[in-house]
């Protein structure tokens, strides 16, 4: 990929990746890095970034619509109630990734999170590894995939019943929720999430 951001004809800077595709470009907008503090919110990002593994983002972000229709809008009430029915419903569905492994974390997943609520809730847990630091990138290259927090984070999720939660997906995971903001600098996104400074 260029380093360099691309200005649209909106006047507006993006990376390349967001500069291109309307979905992606629309997603980089309004929604990518923003804060996300609920347990529904942050258990769907979880989620997803887990699907998301080995594929590419694009392809998650198409299927979200079904993977949102399949999976009960990321309810963990709902989901964790899943079984064997569930399971081959979901291996049948193919709006959405058909990979068992990852079909069965996310029901594993969504029992842990109802667990998670006796200390607090996921998305207080999740954001309890926000670093003192975020990145300042001006080229791709510079942009961590995963850091000390991510690594910490991950042992932690582990700990508490979580699966395909590793260091790198977690760091998806925080740059998707505003956890760190990643953005290139010059990108009309740096700093748009109220988190962090410019």
């Amino acid at each position: 990929m260029s380093d360099a951001l691309i200005v649209g004809a909106d006047g507006l800077a993006r990376p390349s990746w967001a500069a291109g595709d309307p979905l992606l470009r629309d997603y980089y907008d309004t929604e990518w890095g923003m804060p996300v503090r609920d347990e529904r919110g942050v258990f769907e990002r979880l989620s997803l970034e887990a699907f998301q593994s080995g594929l590419s983002w694009a392809t998650i972000l198409r299927k979200r619509p079904a993977f949102r229709e399949a999976f009960d809008g990321f309810d963990p009430d709902l989901v964790s109630a899943y079984g064997d029915r569930d399971r081959q419903r979901l291996m049948a569905d193919a709006g959405i990734v058909r990979n068992r492994r990852k079909i069965d974390a996310t029901i594993t997943n969504a029992r842990a999170t109802i667990a998670l609520r006796e200390q607090g809730g996921l998305a207080d847990f999740v954001w309890s590894f926000q670093p003192a630091e975020t990145p300042r990138p001006t080229a791709y290259d510079q942009i961590p995939t995963q850091s000390a927090e991510s690594l910490a984070m991950s042992k932690a999720l582990k700990k508490a019943g979580f699966a395909h939660v590793g260091p790198t997906t977690m760091f998806a995971l925080m740059e998707a929720i505003g956890i760190v903001d990643t953005h290139l600098l010059g990108s009309h996104r740096r700093a748009s999430s109220g988190v962090w400074p410019a």
